[in-house]
């Protein structure tokens, strides 16, 4: 079956879109079939995966508005080998107000993730959520398995996640009764920096063993490879990032042989 995974945090700046189009090229290294879903109107996972704005010509925007339309016309071939995306541009950010009076515009990406799922042709499916709270957020939620948080090892990284912590168990009580934190992810840290392992201490604290071992270093080459449109794992397969996105992805894919992912 196939797992649906919002990566989700709604402070900027964490490693949101880097950990999911990284994590999705080294799942997709590793054998997996992988679509990378860009629900951020900011549409960075694209740009991230080389797709420039002026070739993005059907982007989830329209997808959302007419899902009773073919997902394969949506659907674009990264240049990764088992990686696929449908791309996002600034259009999505007029999304809410247009659906506004829809009752069941909450459902909109779980119809549209049912359709793409009767062709059985993906191990994963990984959102890309905004940046914040929103409609687009509840959407991504209400049509997942399961939540990964990337969470950077710096002051203030704790605050706020009890909102978003809130917000999954309202969605999961009210509109998606197995939606679950599969796990959280470290970004950012440089073990040189002693705030970064106090940051450690308490997020493993307070999510327990949810925490992935792998943590995701401070890294130039991890900054550097956007520009350049394609994920680190690709730009740079010896540095530190790249190592660690790997690591990262060994760990999610024993987390579906152990179970410990539904």
């Amino acid at each position: 079956m196939t797992k649906v995974i919002s990566i989700i945090n709604q402070k900027g700046g964490v490693g949101k879109t880097t950990s999911t189009i990284n994590l999705g090229c080294a799942l997709a290294n590793q054998g997996q079939k992988i679509l990378l879903i860009d629900l951020d109107p900011q549409g960075n996972a694209s740009t991230g995966l080389g797709i420039e704005p002026s070739t993005r010509l059907k982007t989830i925007y329209e997808f959302l508005l007419n899902p009773e339309l073919d997902p394969s016309a949506f659907i674009t071939n990264s240049k990764i080998d088992n990686l696929d995306i449908i791309t996002a541009n600034v259009d999505l950010s007029g999304l809410e107000t247009e659906v506004a009076e829809n009752n069941k515009r909450a459902f909109f990406l779980k119809e549209i993730i049912s359709k793409i799922n009767e062709k059985n042709q993906y191990n994963q499916i990984l959102i890309d959520c905004p940046p914040s709270l929103s409609l687009l957020t509840i959407m991504a939620l209400v049509a997942s398995n399961t939540v990964i948080i990337p969470l950077q090892t710096e002051f203030f990284a704790l605050e706020g996640v009890s909102q978003l912590i809130k917000t999954i168990e309202r969605v999961k009580q009210n509109l998606n009764k197995s939606l679950d934190i599969q796990g959280v992810i470290l970004t950012m840290y440089d073990k040189r920096n002693k705030l970064c392992s106090q940051v450690e201490s308490e997020a493993r604290r307070y999510f327990d063993d949810k925490v992935y071992k792998s943590v995701i270093p401070r890294n130039v080459r991890i900054s550097e490879a956007p520009s350049h449109g394609m994920p680190v794992i690709k730009y740079d397969r010896n540095c530190t990032g790249t190592l660690a996105y790997e690591e990262l992805a060994k760990e999610v894919l024993q987390q579906y042989k152990s179970g410990v992912a539904a």
